[in-house]
């Protein structure tokens, strides 16, 4: 089995791995990012599928709230690194059956990236509309 290695990022530092970064204050905690902020962890990996993977596993758990039960803090809630890799590590031992729902999740996101931006261009339309409507001639 794969092993990841999960550690506090450093602001400037870079990464010459796979690698990916899950921020770890406020109410998304848990949350993974492709971009680094001052306040996240960051996950390297051996490969680039194992990076997907584990990205995925670790939004399926944010969205979830499986991360939420570990927040500490009573201002700015805060998840540590050692929940964190403990819930991402024990979720990723299951690695054949998180496969199947990961793809799931990937095509569901998917749909909701279109559906979006068929909103969007249906929220632009109607302004275009409303303002024909009202141009004065």
């Amino acid at each position: 089995m794969s092993t990841f290695e999960m550690k506090t990022h450093q602001i400037g530092k870079t990464y010459s791995h796979h690698h990916f970064f899950i921020l770890n204050k406020g109410l998304n905690s848990g949350k993974p990012l492709p971009d680094p902020c001052p306040n996240c962890f960051v996950v390297l990996t051996s490969t680039k599928k194992e990076k997907h993977t584990l990205f995925h596993l670790s939004m399926m758990l944010q969205i979830g709230g499986f991360y939420a039960y570990y927040l500490k803090g009573s201002v700015i809630p805060f998840i540590s690194i050692d929940d964190c890799r403990n819930t991402l590590k024990n979720a990723f031992s299951r690695k054949i059956e998180i496969e199947k729902y990961i793809k799931v999740v990937c095509s569901i996101n998917q749909k909701q990236l279109q559906l979006t931006e068929a909103l969007s261009k249906f929220e632009k339309l109607k302004t275009s509309y409303i303002q024909i409507c009202f141009k004065t001639k």
